[in-house]
């Protein structure tokens, strides 16, 4: 599933005519692994899930913290995930004399394996429900923002006294949009090496035009090693690697972390997302999609340096409009306001309930109906969409650590706590290579966007242009930088608030010049929206929870979750979709496209045609409920056994961030029998498949 970093947010669930609807119907729900609905599984399949069970798949499985899941598949720190969940490693090892999207890459021995700047993995070792401490923190007669003051200060405190307790990266986690907050405990990683990527072109075989579609023919996977000491790690568990694969009917269990969900949004919550906040990233996105490809005409290089980023781009663009379309259909909006209506009637059928309760939906109507007023700057200031570099996201990392730092801890913006100090400098020090020019179409082109969406004569706008052009603006900014340097950086951040002050650098004066107004914007956006939100939704899950308890899941929030559901076809235009494709259907689909973009094959691939068993399987599709995150999730069989990769969803699935529905909505796999084919038969990656599969 090609979605990004960026697609993570926080919410709950919804509530159904006659029971709340996140009492899992069918193979609905990414739960919690404190939050199991063992009953279910035993109902529906049969299916014992026992603690031992439940204690082994968490271990074996990986948070990529840059976006993504993945998992343990041997006894020497093999980890599995997508190959678009490194494709950003993979340019950034890639030279202009050896591109490994183009090539592939493969380790035949520990020697050959390429380490990787600036990755973090992260392993879930325990949960801790920290709810009544961190509600404690919330006195009588406070406001909505006091409280969300309130409660950041005591995460800030759990999560600092966590990490020097126990040396593991502790995050307190919202759930339920309050309902819950749980404090997830994670072994960090971050010495990781490549082992092995197919070509991008069959990894991402059918391009655009088939994505988020099935049937799919892609080998969208990767290998990592991860280390510790210069040595592989031997992780606690790992998922054996199934001979057998899974046939259709199978259960399916996938584990990863779903970046988010909104799936608790009130109706009246829903018109902003699709009538501004959603618009405003469309445009942005095709600006930059038409951007990515003006610079891949001028040649090679070009094209390697831009690819990913626009395969990024353009599967945002799909998801934002399959969600856009979504919340366009009629029958959505109508389930979802019955749901809503039956709730809200069986709260003022209760004078108690009613008071507690009653007003949270015209108290999140009302945030989001005056957030539009400021929708449009915050996007361009505070998300920085007006500032597309590498450059400005330094500069702006820099200039708030300055300033950060000087406050206590418990006062500082989450992102500049001590507890994740570590993870930020990783970040802020990598060594990958920036390509300057690239760097000036992207921030020339940012620029105009910004004039396009508050118009020239905003008073900051004028301020950032100082009179230019955006294309002379952008070279003046790139060009004038020392920032590519890290020492450069290093030797900033040291110097702290008067280093930052005193600093001529034109890209920190800019992100110098815009900050205030940047927080001004989130500061707003957090004491209007995101309190409100926080007291509102968790009134509205509390109330859920009078009836129904732990039957609900929450909404996804990028940490581990397990779903579960059957590998199975659906019905599609009135013609049965069959859950697997084969390696020879790949060879078909190509020669039915005449071997032209994007249904080409990398010459190995052509070579190696007569060695490849053409009926093996090669994806499949199962009903387990996924999202964006949820990319790189190993799919599992019953004992603990891999069967597969998740990589994507349907297009059917897109609405998944609002509802589910299990008869067509569909998770996509690459199955393990093609891995071990393509690993022997086209790569000769002998010593790679004999580890997987000993």
């Amino acid at each position: 599933m090609r979605l990004r970093k960026f697609l993570c947010a926080l919410v709950v669930a919804l509530f159904s005519l006659q029971t709340f609807q996140f009492a899992a119907r069918a193979d609905e729900g990414m739960w919690p692994f404190n939050n199991i609905p063992r009953a279910e599984i035993k109902k529906r399949y049969g299916f014992d899930v026992t603690d031992e069970w439940l204690k082994k798949v968490q271990l074996a499985s990986v948070r990529f913290n840059s976006g993504g899941s993945g998992s343990f598949v041997s006894s020497t720190g093999l980890v599995l995930t997508n190959y678009h969940i490194v494709e950003d490693v993979v340019g950034e090892l890639s030279t202009p004399q050896k591109d490994y999207a183009k090539e592939g890459f493969v380790a035949r021995t520990r020697a050959d394996e390429m380490k990787i700047p600036n990755l973090e993995l992260n392993v879930l070792m325990s949960i801790e429900d920290v709810t009544p401490r961190v509600n404690g923190a919330v006195k009588p007669g406070m406001s909505d923002a006091e409280a969300f003051g309130a409660r950041r200060k005591e995460i800030t405190a759990i999560e600092a006294e966590s990490t020097k307790a126990t040396g593991l990266r502790s995050d307190v986690i919202t759930l339920y949009q309050g309902g819950q907050y749980n404090l997830y405990r994670y072994k960090k990683y971050t010495d990781v090496r490549l082992v092995f990527v197919p070509e991008f072109q069959a990894a991402f075989f059918g391009g655009d035009p088939d994505n988020f579609n099935f049937p799919r023919f892609n080998i969208d996977m990767a290998l990592v090693r991860v280390y510790e000491n210069d040595q592989p790690v031997q992780p606690a568990s790992y998922f054996k690697w199934s001979t057998a694969g899974a046939k259709e009917g199978d259960l399916a269990f996938v584990i990863g972390n779903p970046g988010s969900t909104s799936r608790l949004f009130t109706v009246a919550h829903l018109p902003e997302l699709r009538d501004m906040s959603i618009p405003i990233i469309l445009r942005l996105m095709e600006r930059r999609e038409a951007m990515l490809k003006k610079y891949m005409t001028m040649g090679e290089e070009q094209t390697r340096q831009a690819q990913n980023e626009l395969n990024s781009i353009q599967n945002s663009l799909k998801v934002y409009r399959g969600r856009i379309q979504g919340l366009k259909d009629k029958a959505l909006i109508d389930r979802k306001q019955r749901e809503e209506d039956a709730l809200r009637k069986s709260i003022t059928a209760n004078p108690e309930r009613q008071k507690m309760y009653g007003d949270a939906w015209d108290a999140i109507a009302k945030a989001h109906r005056d957030y539009a007023v400021y929708a449009k700057e915050r996007r361009i200031f505070d998300l920085a969409g007006g500032f597309n570099t590498t450059y400005f996201g330094m500069a702006r990392t820099l200039v708030r650590l300055a300033a950060e730092n000087q406050k206590p801890n418990a006062e500082r913006l989450p992102e500049f706590t001590d507890a994740r100090r570590a993870s930020l400098e990783q970040g802020l020090y990598s060594p990958a290579p920036i390509h300057d020019d690239f760097e000036k179409l992207k921030l020339a082109d940012s620029l105009a966007y910004m004039v396009e969406l508050l118009g020239a004569d905003n008073a900051l706008v004028k301020q950032v242009l100082n009179g230019k052009t955006p294309e002379a603006r952008a070279a003046e900014l790139i060009e004038g930088t020392k920032l590519k340097d890290v020492a450069y950086r290093k030797a900033l951040a040291a110097g702290g608030a008067k280093a930052i002050a005193d600093s001529t650098d034109p890209m920190i004066v800019l992100a110098r010049l815009i900050d205030p107004r940047s927080r001004e914007l989130r500061s707003r956006y957090e004491n209007e929206v995101v309190s409100v939100e926080r007291t509102n939704y968790a009134k509205i899950a509390r109330a859920k929870f009078d009836t129904e308890g732990t039957k609900l899941y929450p909404d996804a929030t990028f940490t581990l979750r397990l779903s579960y559901g059957a590998v199975k076809g659906y019905m599609e235009n009135g013609k049965r979709v069959t859950p697997f494709t084969t390696l020879g259907g790949l060879y078909d689909r190509a020669a039915k496209f005449k071997y032209e973009f994007p249904y080409n094959l990398p010459p190995r691939w052509m070579e190696r045609k007569a060695k490849v068993n053409p009926s093996t399987p090669f994806n499949f599709v199962t009903t387990d409920d996924i999202i964006g995150g949820n990319s790189g999730s190993p799919t599992i069989n019953k004992n603990g056994e891999l069967i597969g990769l998740i990589f994507d969803g349907n297009i059917q699935s897109l609405v998944g961030d609002y509802i589910y529905d299990e008869s067509v909505n569909r998770a996509i796999s690459v199955d393990v029998r093609a891995m071990t084919e393509v690993l022997r038969k086209v790569f000769d990656a002998n010593e790679v498949a004999d580890e997987l599969t000993k």
